[in-house]
């Protein structure tokens, strides 16, 4: 159940309480359970249409926010002690841009001042980079620091080598590299984390929608399949939000549209549940490379030199 606390009481802090703000996916859950499992008191607040609501059976303390409720939560928090905290899951940004989207959210006023400048006197971009950070901000002005969960759960995070599957072919190789460089251009931009490629042609590149909506189009453009999906972390990116993520779901996405190959970023991607990831891709018949970032960058710049 919630915890009814007011939000206006202030306990005293706590080292071993740790603050999370969960969204959509199985990301949260399995931070919550890794930080229970580590002994730490976990104080959630779970997004009202993203969150999964069983994360009240894990977690100590568990109430729901809105999503334009920036002033509330911050009080909610530091209501139940909680100094540090950290994001988990996708919030579906295809909200802020309906109809009377703002209307419909009902910012507090904490929320309307974090987001005057990019959603009213457009003077600031909307790019996920510059609202979440406008989010950490914000918190931080509450005395809530946020930092990475994977501080927390660093076993999330992939190594380099084959996660599924077998060794890729030269023609998947040469893909990869293709899309590698693609989507970092694309990451650089904040514009998206994934690519579609094949035979070193784009199909998709993700954007607002999503990576299984990217995957979905590119399936659509190629109906023979066999096509290769890149996913990698931003050049510039800040591991305490938007973190890449692949899951039985990137999968089961894969294998509807026909994909054959996914390469992720080692070190910089957050791979949930991996012993059934790995059996999921076998099952499917997905090849997983985890590519290591810096080898993969100097071969790039000999092959460019």
């Amino acid at each position: 159940m919630p915890n009814s606390t007011s939000p206006d009481c202030h306990p005293a802090t706590d080292d071993n309480t740790v603050g999370l703000l969960a969204a959509w996916g199985r990301f949260p859950m399995v931070v919550a359970e890794s930080l229970k499992r580590d002994g730490y008191r976990v104080c959630c607040l779970g997004v009202k249409g993203h969150a999964d609501g069983n994360l009240a059976r894990v977690c100590d303390e568990f109430d729901w926010v809105g999503l334009a409720k920036l002033g509330w939560a911050s009080r909610w928090f530091a209501s139940h002690g909680v100094q540090r905290a950290m994001m988990a899951g996708k919030i579906h940004k295809v909200n802020f841009f309906q109809p009377m989207a703002i209307w419909h959210l009902m910012p507090d006023w904490t929320t309307l001042k974090a987001f005057y400048p990019h959603f009213v006197a457009r003077t600031s971009d909307r790019k996920d980079d510059t609202l979440l950070l406008a989010v950490v901000d914000t918190f931080a002005r509450h005395g809530i620091e946020f930092l990475p969960a994977t501080d927390y759960a660093p076993q999330l995070l992939i190594d380099e080598g084959v996660v599924a599957g077998r060794e890729l072919t030269k023609a998947e190789y040469a893909d990869v590299e293709f899309g590698w460089h693609l989507a970092k251009q694309m990451g650089q931009l904040d514009v998206g984390q994934s690519v579609c490629v094949k035979g070193q042609a784009v199909l998709a590149v993700e954007a607002v929608e999503g990576t299984d909506h990217c995957i979905a189009r590119a399936g659509e453009l190629c109906r023979q399949g066999g096509f290769t999906v890149v996913k990698t972390a931003k050049p510039q990116q800040d591991m305490r939000f938007d973190v890449p993520t692949v899951g039985q779901g990137t999968l089961e996405s894969m294998a509807r549209a026909g994909a054959r190959v996914l390469a992720i970023e080692a070190r910089k991607t957050i791979l949930l549940e991996a012993s059934s990831f790995r059996s999921a891709a076998q099952r499917l018949g997905i090849t997983v490379v985890a590519i290591d970032p810096e080898a993969h960058s100097c071969h790039a710049d000999r092959h460019a030199a």
